[in-house]
């Protein structure tokens, strides 16, 4: 009698439940979770906000989360990641080709834990709430491959189609565009779609709140709020142009009217937090990606900026909101950027007022403040409250492996291993969400 009382008790750790022939064993505490994916941004990345953000003795948001282990983001036919390969595999948990959206390339795709769907689509399926984040337009992948799926990630209509009609209870990007009939005018600009839909006006009807400025977010009654639609912008948030470009065309590298990172991820979590069965968020800075692959410097430190505020009030969440998980990475490295600073610092006669030259001895192409052949970037002071300056390199346009990590704090942020697979981000995250580990995710 006692060791069938013993066998029940202990039978939820021992249990082992085969999904599609994928074995899982049970685990015991869930919680939710929130995914931030800073598209493009390496550690050289961050070192360089750093140095712009705190100084070189500081620390920002980024640095205080506790765990960290070393990405690894190859695909299944490459070594590099595409931003839509890449954010297949954090939804679903299984190596794809580069060329894949939501799918294995062209075929249908079943998740790791054997559902024929989404980690996210997992999650709506056993009552959780979900919402997603994009500093960029609604299709782009580090979000919309959780939603979506597609045989090519330019068919932005469809993918747009899928993501507004998923029922998830946030949604915040840019991307009106493409959520309007062709020619008719919206909020910021004027609509593509060629099916005549207006997936806004659908929206309405199906209780979502819209919402097109930081302002109307800020006014948001969220105790009466359930549903949210933001729509930041016709394209993206940014302007992802050069320096030079931007200048010449008067544009921001961000709209003024467009909220932040940290304001969408406050506004979602006022909603998502309701849900008693827990929630799973999925936000990305695409900025750092796109600047990065116009070798746009200040572009990226801005969106580094921005984003590293959302790492601040995420940890300040996680302080009272014990059963949540904050796993954050990126896929690739935007052009391969590098802190380039040869011996300028404050303690000279303001040696970095002279421009840095347009190339690296080796070519690199080279960014000051202003773009090329510009004064250096200064950094904030050291301990010491000296400055330094200091230039940015590119090794290339586009995406390169670079030095990526993954980071995590909170509920079982020490399962982050100190070498990180890109599909271990599915798994770290599912075991918060659903409780059970999946092989091969080593037991500690």
């Amino acid at each position: 009698m006692h060791c069938k009382v013993l066998l029940y008790a202990f039978l939820p750790f021992l249990l082992a439940v085969c999904l599609d022939g994928v074995c899982v064993a049970e685990e015991t505490k869930t919680g939710s979770v929130i995914f931030i994916h800073v598209d493009g941004a390496a550690v050289n990345s961050w070192n360089a906000c750093r140095l712009m953000k705190a100084g070189p003795d500081g620390e920002i948001g980024w640095d205080r989360i506790p765990r960290i282990g070393i990405y690894r983001g190859h695909m299944k036919d490459r070594l590099t990641a595409t931003s839509h390969g890449g954010a297949t595999t954090h939804a679903y948990g299984v190596k794809v080709p580069a060329d894949s959206y939501g799918m294995d390339g062209r075929k249908p795709l079943r998740a790791l834990s054997g559902f024929p769907g989404s980690i996210m689509h997992e999650a709506q399926q056993a009552g959780k709430a979900v919402g997603v984040i994009n500093t960029g337009h609604i299709g782009e992948p580090g979000t919309g491959a959780f939603l979506a799926s597609a045989a090519s990630r330019d068919d932005i209509e469809n993918i747009a189609s899928q993501v507004v009609r998923s029922g998830a209870n946030v949604i915040l990007s840019g991307g009106e565009k493409y959520l309007l009939p062709a020619g008719e005018r919206g909020f910021h600009g004027i609509g593509v779609r060629q099916d005549g839909r207006d997936l806004i006006a659908r929206s309405k009807r199906q209780g979502y709140t819209v919402v097109y400025t930081r302002e109307q977010l800020r006014q948001v009654d969220f105790q009466r709020v359930d549903k949210l639609l933001g729509v930041f912008a016709a394209e993206h948030t940014f302007n992802d142009r050069t320096e030079e470009q931007l200048e010449a065309a008067v544009q921001p590298l961000y709209s003024p009217l467009a909220a932040t990172p940290q304001e969408m991820l406050s506004a979602a979590l006022k909603i998502l937090m309701k849900n008693h069965e827990g929630f799973l968020l999925v936000v990305e800075a695409e900025g750092p990606d796109n600047f990065g692959n116009v070798n746009n410097a200040r572009g990226v430190l801005e969106a580094l900026k921005r984003t590293d505020a959302a790492y601040e009030t995420t940890l300040k969440f996680l302080e009272t909101h014990t059963e949540t998980l904050l796993i954050t990475t990126a896929d690739s490295d935007a052009g391969g950027l590098q802190v380039v600073a040869p011996g300028l610092s404050s303690g000279g006669a303001f040696p970095w007022i002279r421009r840095l030259p347009r190339r690296m001895r080796n070519g690199a192409p080279l960014d000051g403040v202003l773009g090329t052949l510009s004064p250096p970037f200064i950094s904030a002071p050291d301990r010491n409250g000296q400055r330094h300056g200091f230039g940015v390199a590119y090794a290339a346009y586009g995406d390169v492996a670079g030095g990526i990590v993954a980071r995590a704090a909170g509920l079982n942020s020490d399962r982050l291993t100190p070498t990180v697979d890109n599909t271990d981000i599915y798994r770290l995250m599912y075991l918060t969400l659903f409780g059970r580990t999946l092989p091969p995710f080593p037991d500690k």
